[in-house]
């Protein structure tokens, strides 16, 4: 659990960091390139002290997370330029993930939740709906096209949670190792992707945003890094919806750095998360 916690609070910061300086391709693209060569030494050091192999099923998986992590980028990308509001687009994104998640880690990889721990799991995705405001939003044409792309956010960080878990605790991959590969595979697709459609904004990324870009680089993949550590030794659909605590964080930054105000609704969606938490810890 405090593996997970740190990595909300990560989750967030970068996510805050993403939507301040507007995002785009460019620097999606740059950020990916920062995080690999962060990594670069570490996962040179584990591949060589732990006489580390990749076999072809584990560069087929690494491969795959590289592939659907890229989609998810593109969807949350696609989510907010076809009119969604960050508050009801990542909400909904990250509550329908966990959900997904824990539904599959349950009818296909045999795990069980105690009662408790799936009221929790329930609890924080309500919780995250919350925060949205009034959900009868949703419906409104001009924020059902964002909607839409939210909930297909939603299937893929499903998607990549549970397959990254095989990758870290059935194939044995080092979590660092394991990421720093995925990275270089998205670098590998997004790059190309992003001089065909927007040639320059790489570059301009760098001009213009250069410490974000940083910044982004480094606690993007160190905040994964610890869930994919935590998904080690914890079941999947216990770690999934605890991830989800990125919300709380996210909106606690957006209420006092950036202004969003309604406290009342952002306590009554943050109790709500912190009981949902202890109910999967408890259970």
């Amino acid at each position: 659990m405090a593996l997970v916690v740190a990595a909300a609070v990560l989750h967030a910061g970068w996510n805050y960091l993403l939507k301040k300086c507007g995002g785009g391709i460019g620097v999606l693209s740059l950020s990916a390139i920062v995080a690999a060569v962060a990594l670069t030494p570490f996962s040179l050091f584990l591949i060589v002290a732990n006489n580390f192999t990749f076999t072809p099923t584990m560069i087929g998986v690494t491969l795959g997370s590289g592939l659907l992590h890229l989609i998810y980028f593109l969807l949350l990308d696609r989510a907010y330029r076809s009119g969604g509001d960050l508050s009801v687009v990542y909400p909904l994104a990250r509550a329908t993930g966990p959900l997904i998640t824990i539904l599959v880690a349950t009818l296909i990889f045999g795990e069980h939740m105690s009662a408790l721990a799936l009221a929790g799991a329930i609890l924080i995705g309500i919780s995250a709906l919350v925060l949205t405001g009034n959900p009868a939003k949703l419906l409104r044409k001009d924020a059902s096209a964002g909607a839409g792309f939210a909930l297909l956010c939603g299937c893929m960080i499903a998607s990549y949670t549970v397959w990254d878990k095989q990758a870290v605790a059935v194939l044995l991959i080092p979590p660092v190792v394991f990421d720093w590969g995925a990275n270089l595979s998205r670098i590998a697709m997004l790059t190309p992707m992003a001089m065909k459609r927007e040639p320059g904004a790489i570059s301009r990324a760098w001009r213009d945003h250069r410490k974000t870009v940083i910044a982004i680089g480094v606690l993007s993949p160190l905040s994964y890094i610890l869930v994919l550590t935590a998904m080690v030794f914890t079941p999947v659909s216990y770690v999934a919806p605890a991830r989800e605590l990125s919300i709380l964080f996210a909106a606690l930054l957006g209420a006092h750095a950036l202004k969003e105000g309604d406290a009342t609704r952002r306590t009554i969606a943050a109790v709500g998360m912190v009981l949902g938490v202890s109910g999967l810890a408890l259970g």
